[in-house]
């Protein structure tokens, strides 16, 4: 029986009533671990005393914000990671943050077990245990939503009642949220029905586009080798820059998901997802990218972007694949710098303008008129020589339907016929064919 559980800690529904059934279960010490990702004060509000008045012995509380953003929020930024054609993986990036700093926690109180409240059926479980594989493989692992006799989240909230819990969560209003600085998620209760339209009173973050400015509102962000580091000229350090364009795009009603998702576990779910200055943040590097980069590029970085987005999804960050991916990435990257200006309006986020001295746009070489790069003659011979091979294949296409009316039969008969018969009337040799000049002059 392990001596000393270390829990990743929310303080939400879940793991409120897992320090008590820890303790009733396994007669352990329980060491909580709260990660401050940007949920807010309001959720990390008395998160401490709330861990040890449901029993636990210690509840630590790390700030992981400036690194959430720059090692897993921009990074996958940077890959144009997007999971599902919409979800932009903001749950996804911060497990694998968030059981590492709890596995450096165990290691420092001598901790000989970690925990966590995933439940049995969800994506969580598998991004938390394969960090605790990649980093303390030798501790087991105690997963309650696979043990206990709590079948549905009824059953938890009136778990917590019996022992004097708090919670947030009611049977009214029975919503899974899950916040951090990149987005706020919402599961469970009616969304549980993919044809039922989500509550007027769901968002939190972002306001719906029926009640958003009348005025549209113009924002420029900058960046630096693909990373953004200006909203509207100022320079924000990371978890500020997040914070202004989450503010600018959730009053313009931008960035909202509702998303029927394939599971990795195998099943869909549905989530609606508020992701204000997430949004604007792919919408504007993406297009700096399409100015910036070469054709062959940009479909390279398109080949990676999903499989970025599969990895991410399915907790495989601590991976030599993520660190190729990344180095691939980091190459594409190097002139990715320069503004993108979109413009918000009720819940639309459109480009009206980009810049960059790395652009390869260039007006002397696209005008209509003349240049010394671009001679309007040459496109000829390009045109020729990469028209080739159809070129071939329509030359020996005729060559042979002329060889073939020679000898009495058409393409069609010939083709029918099996592997080593002949045609009827072809029973004497095959005539020459006809010269065909056009394929030495192609």
């Amino acid at each position: 029986m392990p001596r000393t559980i270390v829990l990743a800690y929310s303080g939400g529904l879940d793991t409120s009533i897992i320090v008590p059934w820890l303790r009733e279960h396994y007669d352990a010490r329980v060491i909580c671990v709260a990660a401050d990702i940007g949920q807010g004060e309001r959720e990390l509000a008395g998160v401490r005393a709330k861990a040890l008045a449901s029993g636990a012995d210690e509840c630590f509380v790390e700030d992981l914000r400036e690194e959430f953003v720059r090692d897993f929020i921009f990074p996958t930024l940077r890959a144009g990671a997007v999971y599902n054609r919409k979800y932009l993986l903001g749950t996804a990036m911060a497990r694998p943050l968030i059981a590492r700093r709890q596995v450096e926690v165990a290691r420092r109180v001598g901790a000989n077990a970690l925990a966590h409240g995933c439940t049995g059926k969800g994506n969580d479980q598998v991004r938390f245990e394969l960090t605790y594989a990649a980093f303390a493989p030798d501790l087991p692992v105690i997963a309650p939503w696979r043990e206990w006799d709590i079948r549905s989240r009824e059953d938890a909230i009136s778990y917590a009642a019996a022992r004097g819990i708090p919670v947030a969560a009611t049977k009214e209003k029975i919503y899974s949220r899950d916040a951090n600085l990149w987005h706020l998620s919402h599961e469970g209760g009616i969304l549980e029905d993919p044809n039922a339209a989500p509550p007027d009173d769901l968002l939190h973050l972002t306001t719906t586009p029926f009640d958003a400015p009348d005025i549209p509102e113009n924002v420029v962000i900058g960046f630096e080798s693909g990373t953004p580091v200006s909203v509207n000229g100022e320079y924000l350090d990371p978890v500020a820059l997040v914070e202004r364009l989450n503010v600018i795009g959730g009053k313009h009603g931008v960035g909202v998901v509702d998303l029927v998702e394939d599971r990795l576990v195998g099943m869909k779910s549905r989530g609606v997802y508020e992701t204000p200055g997430g949004s604007l943040l792919y919408s504007a590097h993406s297009e700096l990218e399409q100015l910036v980069l070469d054709r062959r590029a940009l479909a390279a970085k398109d080949l990676i972007a999903p499989r970025y987005a599969d990895l991410v999804y399915e907790g495989r960050w601590w991976t030599i694949e993520r660190e190729a991916y990344d180095a691939f990435v980091t190459a594409t990257q190097v002139q990715v710098s320069g503004t993108v200006a979109l413009r918000l309006y009720k819940g639309s986020a459109a480009v009206v303008g980009r810049e960059s001295v790395h652009a390869l746009y260039d007006e002397r070489f696209v005008t209509f008129g003349e240049d010394d790069v671009y001679q309007q003659s040459d496109a000829a011979g390009f045109i020729r020589l990469f028209a080739l091979p159809a070129r071939v294949r329509a030359l020996k296409d005729q060559e042979l339907a002329r060889t073939s009316v020679a000898n009495g039969s058409s393409v069609e008969q010939e083709m029918a016929l099996p592997i080593g018969s002949e045609s009827a009337g072809n029973s004497k040799p095959a005539q020459e064919a006809p010269s065909t000049p056009e394929l030495a002059v192609a």
